[in-house]
Parts: structure tokens; C-alpha cells; sequence
């Protein structure tokens, strides 16, 4: 067997990614509204989110699904992905992998963009310690590069060079 190089390594995951959660952030402070699907447009990023009509490198954010698991651990208590204020919770994927990668949700394209960091507010969600328990989980930061409808239940791609 011959060893991969670096370069080859980064493009190498071992399967598919599956969204399990969707959630849109009407207006600042407001509740999330969980959705079955949504449509994401390379303009406005989810439509029904707060930060439809903004294009940008914050378009969607994105949590990794056993971060939830890890972050109950630490708080010793179940976390519901709403209280996080994330748009997109996708499972069996390393998203902090999808680094200068191009990936497929549904019909949609999505290019990471960043980390999305916690901000001091989540303190008041989680509780004492709750912003220190969620550094290194925050998730990610996505542009939508192809819109199209995405559902819960779909598969998390990474598209080839």
C-alpha cells in the first residue's frame, strides 16, 4: 500500500456526513424556528434567517452533532441544538476537516468560511462555565457557493478538485 500525501489525506473521509437538525434565526434574540427543509441561496444564505440578504462569510453556521454529546459531559446536562443558535447540526463528519473544502448538502454547495466561536452570550444559555465548556465546539462558518433545497435526513458531501 502506498502512503497518501498530505494534500491526497485532506481530501480523504471515511463516509458521508447526514443532517440531522435544521434551525433559522428570525430576528436577533428571537427564538430558532426548527424546519424539515429550507432553501439555501448564494446571496442571502438560508432563507428565513436573520442573515438572509446579508452575503457574507457568515452565511450559514454549521455544529458538529457529537459536539452536542461532549458539551452535556462537560455541563452535565442534555443540550438541545436550538439553545446553540446554529443553523445546521450534521453528523459523522469532522467539520473542522472541511477546511478549504467544497461540500454538498442536498442541492445546495456550501465552502467553509471559518470557525464560528461562541460569543458571551452563550454563557447565559448554558450557565456558569458554559462559554469556556463550548470553545473547540462552536462548529463552523459556511458560504453558500450553489443554492438549492436542503433537508434533514440529507448527506454531507465533500466534492473532489
Amino acid at each position: 500500500m502506498s502512503l497518501l500525501s498530505l494534500a491526497e489525506l485532506l481530501q480523504v473521509f471515511p463516509h458521508s456526513g447526514e443532517l440531522m437538525w435544521i434551525g433559522v434565526r428570525p430576528g436577533k434574540g428571537e427564538p430558532m424556528i426548527v424546519v424539515d427543509e429550507v432553501l439555501a441561496d448564494t446571496r442571502s444564505g438560508l432563507i428565513g434567517d436573520r442573515y438572509n440578504g446579508n452575503s457574507g462569510r457568515r452565511q450559514v453556521t454549521l455544529l458538529q452533532y457529537e459536539h452536542l454529546a461532549v458539551l452535556g459531559s462537560i455541563l452535565h446536562k442534555s443540550i438541545d441544538p436550538e439553545v446553540l443558535r446554529r443553523n445546521l447540526l450534521i453528523k459523522g463528519v469532522n467539520l473542522v476537516a472541511l477546511k478549504n473544502c467544497q461540500f454538498k448538502i442536498g442541492d445546495a454547495v456550501f465552502q467553509m468560511t471559518g470557525l464560528c466561536h461562541p460569543c458571551s452570550k452563550i454563557e447565559s444559555k448554558l450557565g456558569s462555565g458554559g462559554y469556556n465548556a463550548m470553545r473547540g465546539h462552536g462548529g463552523i462558518n459556511a458560504q453558500v457557493v450553489q443554492g438549492g433545497i436542503i433537508r434533514v435526513g440529507d448527506k454531507l458531501t465533500v466534492l473532489k478538485d
